[in-house]
């Protein structure tokens, strides 16, 4: 059964310059190497919730818990907090909608 992964975060004030490049150069094309299929990105610009969300499709809760634990997630992820805080990531049964 597909698996949804949910990424959240906050920008660094001060670093967005940096992060975008980072985020659309290099972190995505990255994440998509390495077999998460994103399918949505969103951005809050008004109220008190994570700043982005980010929504990616597993095939299955067993290759998203693998892909998660691998050396490579785990540099892209540590990479990534250099630019961002309050990094989460959630697991969730894939359904047609909104997933938060």
């Amino acid at each position: 059964m597909p698996v949804k992964v949910l990424i959240t975060w906050n920008v660094r004030p001060g670093r967005e310059q940096e992060y975008f490049g980072y985020v659309v150069g290099e972190y995505l094309p990255e994440v998509n190497r390495l077999g998460l299929n994103v399918t949505d990105a969103w951005v809050t610009v008004f109220g008190n919730q994570p700043q982005v969300l980010i929504g990616a499709i597993m095939p299955s809760l067993s290759e998203a818990r693998k892909l998660i634990k691998s050396t490579a997630w785990l540099d892209l992820t540590d990479h990534l907090q250099e630019y961002v805080r309050d990094f989460k990531l959630k697991l969730v049964t894939q359904r047609g909608t909104f997933q938060f």
